[in-house]
């Protein structure tokens, strides 16, 4: 295993500790964000009169060479490297020469590595925002191409009220809405940080550090000297706030699954899936299974226990870099590659499903839906809530005792509960699209 260090030891590593520690095999997904921090650096070198311009020039040249291999996926990885850090400064040296020996001045991995995951992490919190706008727009499409179904509306799982289909789609599409938010949130708590060495800082002057903008820097970004190395060094903050947001969008992604999958069952019959989103059974052939679905809903527990797995190794660290922050990575890792598949895949299947109108229209006979709005009705006439309430539950429990549909209910047997009460009334009322139209206090996005 090649090494950026030794120079103390006697000894040759145990291969067992060598494979114990090694991190190339995950790590190596930083090697671009690593070389962008290995481009920023030897202009601060260069500021600082520590390295030449010539030297400069060669450094920078093997730089962007392996920056570009990296980018077009060539860049030969050496397995037996310690880490990514490594395998790029055993390749710079092999381009360049011994002046590759210098890239490592007043540098650690210490402040190598949060750099680097930094700088990864903004990149990958935009490539999400991007798939949420995406997924965002899709459900609201979705809702505008049917704003006249009008469906049950739930609680405890129970019929509860009417509601639109595009209130129930818009719901969501909030929900993503307050998930780029909190994304946008991380991404401006991320602090580009150099010139905190191994924990104490550097002999180069902050001035130099502040000066640093080099052009390979996403989006002109400024990086900055450190106010405190000992905290830029130990800090994993920045991981466990993505880490949350991430868990957070795919609880989104797991409720909005459900539902579907609710709404495909026969006993809802809701919407109809496309089957290049479905899957089948090995033995019952008349199945159509929403296993992408169900995944989107498992998956949420790998992303909470990502979010535990780095909260529980940071807990008991003292200051200030200690290995166990290697262990940040894999469950950062996981989490994006999880979200950034649920967004894309949820956007395809989304375009693709069809809604039964026959079929929830059917639910929407149910006159218990519209108790609240003969209530309402009472209340509308004079009668003080509590009463009205009471009424109408007595009026709910003659229509089950008696298997008799309110709509068929005579003025007679209607007068004896309320003499607001009426055949025409209950026509009026028992109907999606006065029930919700009679919801005054919500401003509507789509009329």
């Amino acid at each position: 295993m090649t090494k950026l260090w030794g120079g103390r030891f006697s000894k040759k590593t145990d291969p067992r500790v060598e494979e114990f520690t090694r991190s190339i095999h995950f790590d190596r997904k930083l090697a671009a964000y690593d070389c962008i921090g290995s481009l920023t650096h030897i202009d601060i070198l260069k500021k600082a009169n520590l390295i030449s311009s010539k030297e400069h020039k060669h450094l920078q040249s093997g730089l962007e060479e392996i920056l570009q291999s990296i980018r077009q996926s060539r860049f030969p990885i050496d397995e037996t490297a310690e880490d990514i850090h490594t395998a790029i400064q055993q390749a710079l040296e092999k381009k360049v020469g011994k002046v590759a020996l210098k890239l490592h001045t007043c540098r650690s991995r210490n402040d190598q590595v949060v750099f680097a995951t930094k700088l990864f992490c903004m990149e990958e919190i935009k490539n999400i925002q991007k798939l949420l706008e995406g997924l965002r727009q899709t459900l609201f499409d979705v809702a505008l191409e049917n704003s006249d179904i009008y469906l049950p509306g739930y609680t405890h799982l129970q019929h509860a009220m009417p509601v639109r289909l595009v209130d129930v789609l818009l719901a969501y599409e909030e929900m993503f809405t307050a998930d780029q938010k909190r994304l946008q949130n991380v991404y401006e708590g991320i602090h580009l940080n150099m010139g905190s060495g191994a924990l104490a800082g550097t002999f180069i002057d902050a001035k130099n550090y502040n000066q640093a903008v080099h052009s390979v820097l996403p989006e002109r970004l400024q990086v900055k000297s450190t106010t405190n190395s000992i905290y830029t060094v130990s800090d994993r903050d920045f991981v466990v706030d993505l880490l949350n947001a991430l868990s957070i969008t795919g609880m989104h992604a797991s409720r909005l699954a459900e539902d579907f999958i609710l709404w495909a069952t026969q006993e809802f019959d809701f919407i109809d899936i496309d089957e290049s989103f479905c899957t089948g059974s090995s033995l019952m052939p008349q199945k159509k299974n929403p296993d992408v679905l169900e995944l989107i809903r498992g998956y949420s527990g790998r992303l909470y226990g990502n979010l535990v797995n780095v909260l529980v190794v940071l807990k008991g660290l003292p200051l200030s870099y200690n290995r166990d922050l290697q262990h940040d990575k894999e469950p950062l890792f996981d989490s994006l590659r999880i979200v950034n598949g649920e967004l894309s895949i949820l956007t395809a299947l989304l375009k693709k499903i069809s809604f039964k109108k026959t079929s929830i229209e059917r639910q929407l006979d149910d006159e218990l839906l519209y108790a609240t709005d003969l209530a309402d009705h009472l209340v509308k006439s004079g009668v003080p809530f509590k009463e009205a309430h009471s009424t109408i539950g007595k009026l709910v429990s003659y229509k089950l005792a008696q298997g008799k549909d309110l709509i068929r209910m005579s003025a007679e047997e209607l007068k004896v509960f309320s003499p607001f009460l009426t055949p025409a009334v209950i026509r009026h009322t028992i109907n999606p699209k006065h029930s919700v139209q009679a919801k005054k206090s919500v401003t509507k996005r789509i009329k």
